[in-house]
């Protein structure tokens, strides 16, 4: 079996994140300017901070390539920062409700939020959205496609047909949103909201929704209720700092009905499936028993509001130990669209080593071979 791990390392305004992907097969022609265009999206929405007019991301590559082949060797990358402030920077003296700031110098024993917040911060998503830039040309090259776009921001409603009418336009619609939304009659309404939150001091959160098609069924795992792909996707998404719930197809809606309305009736095949069945819904997200069905993956995320306000929560100083506000901090008024795209990346992470477990080889050519062997065996059934 092909085991993907990745790992990244890196402060918020230290000298540069660092990355390291292992297991990607040798062959794969990288393309790094891809993953340059993931890291741009990222810094991209309405309502970002003035972080990201500082920060240009890009990605350098210092091993596992030759030729721009991977060599099946570890890869490891880095983000550079623009704003290495680190050591510059002043000390918060009261800690933000929300964030990780309290919990941290209560974990390590100490009074340096800084010491927390560096790496508590969501600048650590940059390298894990170059990671899965690496990782999932792999599941690329064999037809899937992950994809994020923005569905609630602020408690402005896209429609929720807008995935199927955007149809094959997707991505293109996506990239003239400001907030990577695939219903462009919100936007105006969105950019209100945001507005009226900014001049209160205030944040705003939002739901976005990640879908992943052109999956074989069965990645993933029942056996092993660790490998339930699941609980690795809902692990992924709840990594994210601020998510604070996920959903698999229809999520919380399905304990509000029947069974006969709950589950996805099986029938004869359409066209495109893979074997001798299809689903006549697909309630269920694209998941059952922890594995894929060859249907749709469709999950949710829920970001809170950012904790870091303007008009600050109160809270408690550190030394003296009186009511004091938080710490206000240079922050965003929202970063949803942001997020989207780490929810993306979290994703094609999992599903890439999903995929890898499952059809693993050294190479690429190795990958394919077994990826075949698979589907005529699966045509069997």
């Amino acid at each position: 079996m092909t085991r993907l791990s990745w790992r990244t390392a890196g402060e918020s305004h230290g000298k540069t994140l660092i990355g390291v992907v292992e297991g990607v097969p040798a062959g794969l022609k990288l393309d790094v300017e891809r993953i340059d265009a993931e890291l741009l999206r990222r810094q991209g929405g309405y309502g970002r901070g003035g972080r990201m007019r500082i920060e240009r991301d890009h990605v350098v590559i210092l091993s596992g390539l030759k030729g721009g082949l991977t060599l099946g060797s570890p890869i490891a990358f880095e983000v550079p920062n623009r704003d290495q402030t680190i050591e510059d920077l002043p000390t918060p003296k009261s800690p933000r409700p929300g964030h990780a700031d309290l919990a941290g110098c209560q974990k390590y024993g100490h009074q340096d939020a800084r010491a927390v917040l560096e790496r508590a911060s969501a600048r650590e998503t940059a390298a894990r959205v170059a990671a899965a830039g690496v990782a999932r040309q792999v599941i690329e090259a064999f037809g899937v496609e992950v994809f994020a776009h923005l569905v609630e921001l602020g408690g402005v409603t896209a429609r929720e047909d807008a995935w199927e009418l955007a149809g094959s336009s997707r991505s293109q619609v996506r990239s003239e949103s400001d907030f990577h939304c695939l219903d462009a009659a919100v936007s105006d309404a969105m950019r209100e909201a945001v507005d009226a939150a900014k001049a209160d001091g205030d944040t705003l959160g939002g739901v976005f929704e990640v879908r992943a098609v052109g999956l074989p069924p069965g990645l993933g795992e029942y056996a092993d209720p660790s490998e339930r792909l699941t609980s690795r996707l809902g692990a992924a998404l709840l990594s994210i700092p601020a998510i604070k719930g996920v959903e698999v197809g229809l999520g919380f809606e399905v304990a509000r009905r029947r069974g006969s309305e709950a589950h996805d009736a099986i029938i004869p095949a359409l066209e495109g499936s893979w074997g001798g069945f299809s689903r006549e819904t697909n309630r269920s997200g694209g998941l059952e028993g922890g594995m894929t069905t060859g249907e749709e993956l469709v999950l949710k995320a829920a970001m809170k509001p950012i904790p870091t306000l303007r008009k600050s929560l109160p809270s408690v100083d550190f030394e003296s130990r009186e009511p004091s506000p938080a710490t206000y901090q240079r922050s965003d008024v929202t970063s949803v669209p942001a997020a989207s795209v780490v929810g993306e990346a979290v994703v094609a992470l999992e599903l890439t080593r999903a995929f890898l477990a499952k059809f693993g080889g050294d190479s690429m050519g190795a990958v394919e071979s077994s990826l075949e062997a698979y589907r005529a065996a699966v045509g069997q059934i």
